[in-house]
């Protein structure tokens, strides 16, 4: 069921204070895509995403609004820093990277769907193979010639099987078969979830530099070299709670159709995909003050094609870019958003500015989200037994500091918090472990004695807070 704009607000409130011109557009640019797919096919070409570009200050809640989009939406999401790409024939990550990153964004959501309906099946399977790995049976002579076996295992892999997938022949006497109805009770009734059990399994992938080049360039060179020889295996010992799982996932991994995943992934990357796009403010030209400037209007150029629609080569099929919403973000501080090449700011129709945040924002933010940052450093310390509250008069006074600090040296907006906090409680997270269990209580008086002082010195505030 898709959440209405109301509802999606409502969630961002959950973590963010303020900013409700910024969650609204959002939430409407988000529920607009729903909107669309109830119009006839026809309609829903015609209409692309309204693109949006957030402006504000760095701390105010841009990248924040961005973390907690993707926990709302069952869409593909995935959030890029600008800074990362340079124009092609510079060195660097090229702008179609992010398409493809987001179709293997994709691909996994897919695959979870799908792993979901054969769990139930995949699940038996994997409880069976847990047996014969707890009872192993008594392994048959191998008579096959070095010829055999490489038939064999040119077989396994046209079939798509991997030796992990394939069990080994083995004889099973009366006693074991005894032995293994036993083992299989046990399991059922949950005796044997902590008993260690050694299972095969692929070796994870491992990037290198030559496997992300090839990787900007759409090219997976695992996949490559996975295709003309067998995945290398690694033994592991899990208990057998983590080991049935992972078992699940190769059983689950042979009952689906790939191909079939791997097009209703493109399908819902073209359809729902969101780019988020951060630090946008950082490829802008200005006033080309250095030789580095033209790579960064080149970069403006890369991203036009892609946010206006184009067709990207992925691994797993070409994505068109036409109905994918992008969201980009800058603080805009040394530069403006006209400074943006005209054609790329015409693809940004939607512009929303964050507001700097108050004195009375910072005390909301220390206290009323569900990941605030004083309930963090309360459960923090209650790993230690010390129960510690603060007072409203030091939560007021620790605002009004991060508010001066702020406006008195840079503007780094609620991260300012965590820094001060941060200098606040030194003694208490380093004295917490040997200290007895007790009440810790900050105060007003307290915070002044900690960080009166440095707040007072304007060179030391530089320095430390």
């Amino acid at each position: 069921m898709n959440r209405t704009p109301k509802e999606i607000v409502k969630e961002l409130d959950h973590y963010i204070v303020g900013q409700q011109e910024a969650k609204k557009a959002v939430a409407i640019a988000l529920y607009n895509r729903y909107r669309r797919t109830q119009l006839s096919p026809q309609m829903q070409q015609d209409i692309t995403p309204k693109n949006l570009l957030m402006i504000g200050p760095t701390g105010v809640g841009k990248t924040e609004i961005a973390r907690r989009l993707a926990n709302i939406v069952s869409a593909p999401f995935i959030k890029v820093e600008a800074t990362k790409f340079t124009e092609v024939g510079y060195v660097g990550r090229d702008v179609e990277s992010m398409v493809r990153d987001l179709a293997d964004i994709s691909v996994r959501m897919e695959e979870k769907e799908q792993f979901k309906h054969v769990r139930a099946t995949a699940a038996a399977a994997a409880d069976k193979r847990l047996v014969k790995l707890l009872v192993p049976g008594i392994k048959k002579e191998q008579r096959q010639n070095g010829l055999q076996e490489m038939m064999n295992m040119f077989s396994n892999l046209q079939n798509g099987d991997t030796p992990q997938n394939q069990e080994p022949e083995e004889e099973v006497n009366d006693t074991i078969r005894d032995q293994r109805l036993s083992v299989k009770e046990q399991l059922d009734k949950g005796l044997l979830e902590d008993k260690e059990v050694t299972i095969t399994m692929d070796e994870p992938k491992k990037v290198g530099p030559m496997n992300d080049m090839m990787g900007q360039m759409g090219i997976d060179m695992s996949d490559m070299l996975g295709s003309m020889m067998p995945k290398k295996q690694i033994q592991r010992t899990l208990p057998v709670k983590e080991a049935r799982e992972v078992l699940i996932q190769q059983e689950s991994d042979k009952l689906v159709n790939h191909d079939d995943i791997y097009q209703d992934a493109i399908v819902r990357a073209e359809t729902s995909g969101i780019i988020f796009i951060d630090e946008f403010d950082k490829i802008t030209a200005g006033q080309k003050q250095n030789s580095g400037e033209v790579s960064r209007e080149g970069v403006q150029r890369d991203i036009l094609p892609i946010v206006e629609g184009s067709q990207i080569n992925t691994k797993y099929g070409m994505i068109n870019t036409d109905h994918i919403l992008f969201i980009a973000s800058g603080a805009f501080a040394a530069s403006k958003p006209s400074d943006l090449i005209a054609e790329l700011q015409g693809r940004f129709p939607i512009r929303v500015e964050l507001n700097d945040l108050t004195e009375e924002d910072f005390v909301r933010i220390l206290t009323e989200p569900d990941n605030a940052l004083l309930k963090q450093y309360m459960a923090l310390i209650g790993v230690d037994g010390i129960k510690l509250t603060f007072t409203k008069e030091a939560i007021q006074v620790i605002a009004k500091t991060a508010y001066d600090v702020n406006h008195g040296t840079e503007n780094i907006g609620a991260r300012r918090l965590a820094t001060i906090l941060e200098k606040l409680l030194e003694e208490v997270l380093y004295e917490g472990p040997d200290m007895q269990m007790g009440d810790i209580t900050i105060t007003e008086k307290y915070v002044n004695d900690r960080i009166g002082n440095i707040v007072k010195d304007k060179d030391m505030t530089r320095y430390i807070l």
